[in-house]
Order: structure tokens, then C-alpha cells, then sequence
């Protein structure tokens, strides 16, 4: 039986397309084939039928208009991407999930979608949502076991990159909606600090946390693509720091990161295996001579969650005003039950959680300060992926750093007893993706022993 994990190293599939070792036609082809062999058993992508004449034209296409050799092919040259069905794709229609007619959510192509295409990118096609990017799942299944949930919303970014139909995949955060999938899958995700990629063109679900981040297989390959996507990128020349191999990292101090554990309430949500994993993974950073400091925080953990939800209900509903007053049938129980809840917040309610907003992200930011942290370390999801569909998993573990607005990644670091992939968080200061991304090469190098490659089925 086919295997339904893979790995496609996107710096080294990027590099063979750049270098003409490799070609868009054949790399599409590939993608196509292997989503043929077996999305039929993960449905990571939204069905397209044609999908392989499409890709195949745009290859020729790219090909054509490309330089003729390597010299000027942009980072992304021939490589396929998944894009998550929130974000417009022109050609593709956006359907976030739904059974919302397809024109009543149309628009112009992301700015996202610009910019992989502008950096030679082809679109291998639309990627599973839990409908518009809320809580309820779509079909999407976990590649590591068919039983159990990929996690969402970014479910099918998530699955398509773990069983290697596509080296990079976009996908949305607004609480726990990149990392949690990554960790579930096995895989990278990185969501930048809130705003770094521009939101143009991708369908809202709140407008003060949502976030654009990617998908692969390694930190080098979600440098690579963070150098493309992001706004106001660092390179090597720009900080005088070094640069690891071309890949996209800035990178960053000589030294190793000093880490924060934030203990606490928040900590204390994390299930029995997570916090076990947890605690197998500082003792294996400080072995390898990691400084890891206790830092107590969000004390008042019940609280900002609240805060979060007000602010997050009440912008759902608004992102929704027009659809949901025609079509509220069409839409399933969980998120109509979203937008109903937001409909009874009222605009005191919010502009209060806005002010305890802003007042949690002066006073985290300054607890790190205090410590003298670099990096704050976390578990990526609460355990592993739960059995079922029905839910797309916990998002308590990423809901801080999402109110916060700053850059997080998930490394794949260790297994649960069932075999299951558990997760690394790691979370930068604000606008430090760049060294963010630095810091966890080294991170994922001391991670590897731990990182899941177990079941499939």
C-alpha cells in the first residue's frame, strides 16, 4: 500500500528548478501524481477537475517566458504550492469551506498569491479549510493516521505538505490555525508577527488576528518562502550577520537564544502527554547547552482568553454581516454559532477587550525583557491530534501568541505513545521573524532525535 507520508525539501526542490536540474513540467506532474495516489484517502485538497492540464499548461507557460538558463529564475521558480480556500487565486474559485455560491465570495487574486507567482511559484490548487477558516472541520484527514484530525483550519495546508503532494503550502492563523495543524502533521509551520504578510484578497474571519504563514518540511523551507512572502525581509546583507546557504535567513546573534518558559495557568491547559514531551524537550536544549528560564506569566490566563473570544466573535459576525443575512441556512452549526455569539457582543464590550489587549501585549513584552528571554518555548497544541473528525483540535496553546501578534513556529519534536507527531513552539519578538527563523535551525538540529516519522494509515 502507498504510503500516505512524504517529504519534498523545498530549498532543495527550489534549487534543482533554479539550477535546470529539475523542470516545472516534471514538477507539477509530480505533484499531480502524487495528490492522484493519495488524496483520494487524506481530501487535503478542494476537488479540480482538469487540475492536471491546468498545471501542465502553466508549466509550459512559465517556461516559455522564463530566462532561457538558471541565471535570473526567481526563488520559486516551477515550484507547486497549496493555497489555502480562503485566499483568492484567479482562476481557481474560493468556496472558504462552504456551501456558500462561489461569486457571492469572488475578489481579486491575494497579494500573497502575487507574490508567489511574481517569485516564479505555480499554484497547484486550492487546500482544505474548516469552513471560513472557524471551527467547523472539513474532510481533510491526518496523514500520520487516517482516524485522527489534521487540525484547522489550515487543515489541508498541513496534510498536503506531510504527505508530500506539495513542497510549500499557504495557510491562516487567527488563534491556532497554523500551528496546531503543523504539530499535528509532523511538519514546519510558521505564522509571521501579525501583518508582515499583507491579508489583501483573503477571505476575513477577524480582522485583528488574522495572519498569513506557510508549510515545509524544514525551518530552511519556511525561511526560503518568508523571504518571499514577508514585507521588508531581512536578508544576510541587511543585518551583517551571515546568511545559512541562501535559504532566507537573516540570520542572528552568534550565541545561542537564551528560552522562556512561561509558567503558569497557561502551561497548566496542556494535556498530560504534551507536558511530559514538554519536559523531555528542555532537558534535551539544555543538554545541548540551551539557557532555559522559568518566567511566570498571564497569571490571569482565563482572562485573556475571554478577551481574545470577545474581540474574535465580534469581528466574525462583521466579517459576515452581508453573507450570513442571505445565506445563514447554508451555513454549518459551529460557525453560525459563532457569528450569533458575536451579534451579542456590543461595541463596548469590544473596545474594552481592545484596551486589555494592547495592556497583555505591554506586559508580556516586558516580562520577556525582564528575564532576558529571546525566545519564548511552549508545547504547539495541547497533545497530539485527537481521534475523529468532528473536531479540528485545541487552539489554547497558540491563543497568547496569536493575541499578541508575534511570530511563531512549530517544530516536529517527538511522538505520543500512539505513535502520533507532538510539537515544538517556539515565539519571537515582534517583527523578529528573521531571527526567529535563524534560531530555530539550530533548535530543529537539536529537535531531530525526537521528531516523528512513525505511522501511516
Amino acid at each position: 500500500m502507498t504510503t500516505l507520508l512524504g517529504s519534498r525539501s523545498l530549498v532543495q526542490e527550489a534549487a534543482a528548478l533554479r539550477s535546470g536540474a529539475d523542470d516545472p513540467l516534471t514538477a507539477v506532474l509530480r505533484t499531480c501524481d502524487r495528490i492522484d495516489a493519495v488524496d483520494h484517502r487524506i481530501h487535503a485538497f478542494v476537488p479540480e477537475p482538469g487540475r492536471r492540464d491546468r498545471l501542465r499548461e502553466a508549466a509550459r507557460e512559465l517556461a516559455a517566458a522564463g530566462p532561457p538558463g538558471p541565471a535570473g529564475r526567481p526563488a520559486l521558480y516551477g515550484v507547486p504550492v497549496g493555497v489555502k480556500d480562503i485566499v483568492h487565486v484567479n482562476g481557481l474559485p474560493t468556496r472558504a469551506g462552504s456551501a456558500l455560491p462561489p461569486e457571492e465570495l469572488a475578489g481579486p487574486q491575494a497579494a500573497v498569491v502575487d507574490r508567489l507567482r511574481t517569485a516564479g511559484a505555480l499554484i497547484a490548487g486550492k487546500t482544505v479549510t474548516a469552513e471560513f477558516a472557524v471551527t467547523a472541520p472539513g474532510p481533510t484527514r491526518n496523514p500520520h493516521h487516517t482516524g485522527h484530525t489534521p487540525g484547522g483550519s489550515s487543515s489541508g495546508s498541513a496534510a498536503a505538505v506531510a504527505a508530500g503532494m506539495v513542497p510549500l503550502a499557504i495557510g491562516t492563523q487567527t488563534v491556532g490555525s497554523m500551528i496546531r495543524p503543523a504539530a499535528y502533521c509532523g511538519v514546519v509551520g510558521f505564522k509571521p508577527t501579525f501583518g508582515r504578510i499583507p491579508c489583501d484578497g483573503v477571505l476575513p474571519n477577524a480582522v485583528s488576528f488574522d495572519t498569513l504563514g506557510c508549510y515545509a518540511v524544514d525551518v530552511a523551507g519556511v525561511a526560503l518562502a518568508a523571504s518571499v512572502l514577508c514585507d521588508d525581509w531581512r536578508t544576510h546583507e541587511d543585518s551583517g550577520t551571515g546568511d545559512a546557504g541562501g535559504t532566507g535567513y537573516a540570520g542572528a546573534p552568534a550565541r545561542l537564544p537564551v528560552l522562556g518558559v512561561p509558567v503558569g495557568p497557561y502551561l497548566g491547559r496542556a494535556g498530560d502527554e504534551a507536558r511530559h514531551a514538554f519536559g523531555k524537550q528542555r532537558a534535551v536544549l539544555a543538554a545541548a547547552g540551551y539557557e532555559v528560564r522559568e518566567v511566570p506569566v498571564m497569571a490571569d490566563f482565563d482572562r485573556i482568553t475571554e478577551q481574545l473570544f470577545t474581540m474574535n466573535r465580534y469581528e466574525v459576525a462583521r466579517a459576515h454581516a452581508r453573507w450570513f443575512a442571505r445565506h445563514a441556512d447554508r451555513y454549518r452549526e459551529q460557525t453560525a454559532a459563532a457569528i450569533r455569539e458575536g451579534h451579542t457582543i456590543g461595541d463596548a464590550a469590544y473596545e474594552a477587550a481592545r484596551e486589555r489587549r494592547a495592556a497583555f501585549r505591554e506586559r508580556l513584552a516586558a516580562d520577556g525583557a525582564a528575564a532576558g528571554i529571546d525566545l519564548w518555548i511552549a508545547p504547539a497544541a495541547t497533545g497530539p491530534a485527537p481521534e475523529g473528525l468532528a473536531t479540528t483540535g485545541n487552539s489554547v496553546m497558540c491563543l497568547p501568541w496569536s493575541n499578541a501578534g508575534l511570530p511563531s513556529l512549530t517544530l516536529p519534536a517527538g511522538r505520543s505513545a500512539g505513535g502520533l507527531p507532538l510539537g515544538l513552539q517556539l515565539v519571537g519578538g515582534a517583527g523578529a521573524d528573521e531571527e526567529l527563523l535563524a534560531w530555530a535551525a539550530g533548535i530543529e538540529r537539536v529537535a531531530a532525535g525526537l521528531a516523528p516519522r512513525a505511522l501511516s494509515g
